[in-house]
């Protein structure tokens, strides 16, 4: 695996190194000593998978407080996404930053979302579906969520929403005495 640390700290793009021949190709998709090497936390005790049927279906902004946080690493495995990582760490340079990457079943990149950072991602095709694995259990109680067009994250969607949930659509805009606690 190739790793390639973006403009967040401990938010890394991913990407398969293939060995292939006349069959097709092998590669793999995680190691727990190549993350550790880079810093990522390596615990994994879920994986999930979605899937969105329509074209510019939003999910998110989504997070988990701790003790509850997460790290999550994604790969689309059918169709293409947009996905937005956002850096909620107060003490970060990069504090509100985002980064965004595309994702394609074609290109197999993966990202990985460390603790503290929220996560969000918009199908660029139907049916698209992707696989990612967490580090955290799901806690309900511990899940947060910001709107998806808060001015203050100024993220360049690639089109408006065609889907969003209520949930996603109503979360409030960002306020660190409400959201970090």
């Amino acid at each position: 695996m190739k790793f390639t640390e973006t403009a967040l700290k401990g938010v890394f793009i991913i990407e398969l190194e293939k060995r292939g021949d006349d069959r097709g190709f092998f590669a793999r998709l995680f190691c727990e000593r190549e993350f550790a090497q880079h810093g990522l936390n390596p615990r994994i005790v879920q994986m999930n998978n979605s899937l969105s049927s329509t074209r510019g279906t939003l999910r998110g902004i989504h997070y988990q407080l701790a003790p509850k946080a997460e790290d999550k690493t994604f790969r689309c495995v059918r169709g293409a996404l947009f996905d937005v990582v956002i850096d909620l760490r107060p003490d970060s340079p990069t504090f509100l930053k985002h980064v965004a990457v595309e994702m394609t079943a074609e290109n197999r990149t993966m990202i990985h979302v460390p603790q503290g950072c929220a996560n969000s991602f918009m199908t660029l095709a139907d049916d698209t579906e992707i696989f990612y694995f967490t580090s955290e259990f799901y806690s309900p109680q511990h899940e947060r969520g910001i709107r998806y067009n808060d001015p203050a994250l100024s993220i360049q969607w690639p089109m408006a929403p065609v889907i969003i949930s209520d949930k996603d659509q109503n979360h409030p805009d960002f306020k660190p005495e409400t959201h970090l606690k």
